[in-house]
């Protein structure tokens, strides 16, 4: 955060992050929320920082009562003075953010993030948060029908919706009919297909050899798109996008995606994501996560830091490209996205949701595109998400052929997808997992405008 502001912003560290202290000097519960101290309380209460941070005085707070969390304030406070200190002295922005993120990775802050990691049993160092640094990559990008999508790298989910465009741009989704059983059925299958892709390719490019010059190519997005037949498959289908990449050799073992280990009854959850346009169309997609309460969250002693979540998405079957390793990125499923129309500011857009999450900004991508909805429209219409993948948390678990769909989509198309073998789940009216949000500008009349989901505590607002 502190890059991009550096790279792409012209405030202080000091100034934007007085937003945050003030909420962790306290905010109002919420329902939403507050549900999640109840169901989380007895994996929470393991660790003693997180019990007393959580559950002060052993209690759960009431919607509408104050939440304070005054250790992880304190934290913040002092990024944002070494920040504001070293301005005073220098009367320069990027150094002076340079001095308010080192104090939390190199300071007296990363030293007791460590202790009380190592205390607990962890086996991270300072060494470790004093060695890191961000750094802005290349985003891998594809086009569909005019728009410009972008996306972070294969150490991310995101190409995986990359590819779901390609593979579904060759069909004629516009004359099938918004959440038809012929739209829906080639939307699923084209989904199973770039999953596979996603659960046997992608890793850290550091350390991986990713072909996905090959796996954004056109050429290869029409081979995988003849696989799909008039029938739901229930196979795991990776193809071979080493043809369509010469620089890239294939392994000497091939990785078959697969679950692995013993369930751990944990749940993955608790990403929001934030995204924002500005009067000169300035686009911005975040998925913020990890740390999350969910199966109990760990804090690092008296920082008020909880500690990321995101190790139990690597492999940890030593031929795949996402397999544990020191100083390795785990193949998140935040995926922020990026549009633009002929070369203009579009569109921002994410959610939370997991592996859900590129599937649900497609939903809405593809209302938007190929039906012409307007956003709010585009959010609300009614949602698929398939569990046919490999998922990327715990055991890696996979439901063949399983199609969650909100009982919106008409009955009559829900057998039909029935008869085709696609196994459905069938949820409420706007019962997905997801909370998408998105702004952008309009290509006509140049005016701002946004949309966010009714499906959770999701909210726009413009001044």
């Amino acid at each position: 955060m502190a890059l991009a502001l550096e790279a792409k912003g012209t405030m202080h560290l000091d100034q934007v992050m007085q937003p945050a202290i003030e909420l962790a000097d306290g905010f109002p519960m919420y329902e939403f929320l507050r549900n999640f101290f109840v169901s989380e309380r007895a994996a929470t209460e393991q660790w003693e920082w997180s019990k007393n941070t959580y559950y002060p005085n052993g209690h759960v707070p009431e919607v509408g009562e104050i939440f304070r969390q005054p250790n992880l304030a304190r934290t913040l406070r002092a990024i944002a003075a070494a920040d504001k200190t070293s301005f005073a002295k220098t009367r320069n922005r990027v150094t002076a953010i340079h001095a308010g993120r080192d104090t939390f990775y190199k300071g007296d802050i990363a030293r007791r993030i460590a202790d009380a990691d190592k205390a607990a049993g962890g086996v991270f160092s300072y060494d470790d948060l004093a060695s890191y640094h961000g750094a802005i990559e290349k985003p891998t990008t594809t086009s569909f029908h005019g728009y410009d999508v972008y996306k972070a790298g294969p150490w991310n989910q995101g190409p995986v919706l990359l590819q779901t465009l390609n593979i579904l741009e060759g069909a004629d989704l516009k004359s099938f009919g918004a959440n038809s059983n012929e739209y829906i059925h080639q939307v699923h299958e084209a989904i199973k297909l770039a999953y596979a892709d996603r659960n046997t390719y992608y890793g850290d490019p550091a350390f991986a050899k990713v072909p996905m010059t090959g796996l954004l190519s056109k050429a290869y997005a029409a081979e995988r798109r003849a696989l799909i037949g008039a029938q739901a498959s229930l196979e795991q289908r990776a193809g071979d996008p080493f043809k369509f990449d010469p620089a890239v050799k294939a392994p000497a073992s091939a990785y078959t995606p697969h679950s692995q280990g013993r369930k751990s009854g944990a749940t993955a959850g608790d990403t929001t994501c934030v995204d924002v346009v500005d009067k000169d169309g300035n686009l911005f997609s975040a998925t913020p996560s990890s740390g999350w309460l969910l199966s109990g969250a760990f804090i690092a002693g008296d920082t008020g830091v909880p500690l990321s979540n995101r190790m139990t998405v690597f492999d940890l079957d030593p031929l795949s490209p996402n397999v544990l390793a020191g100083g390795k990125r785990p193949r998140t499923t935040l995926t922020p996205t990026i549009v633009l129309k002929d070369g203009r500011p579009f569109l921002a857009i994410s959610t939370p949701g997991g592996d859900s999450q590129d599937q649900q900004i497609l939903n809405v991508l593809l209302q938007m595109i190929v039906f012409g909805k307007d956003i709010q429209d585009a959010i609300e219409a009614p949602r698929v998400n398939s569990l046919h993948p490999f998922g990327s948390f715990d055991t890696h678990p996979s439901e063949p052929g399983v199609l969650e769909i909100e009982n919106r989509v008409p009955e009559e198309v829900r057998s039909a997808l029935t008869a085709r073998g696609h196994k459905l789940k069938v949820i409420g009216p706007y019962a997905m997992s997801t909370g998408v949000v998105a702004v952008g500008v309009d290509p006509v009349n140049g005016t701002l405008r946004g949309g966010a989901d009714v499906r959770r505590e999701r909210y726009i607002f413009g001044w």
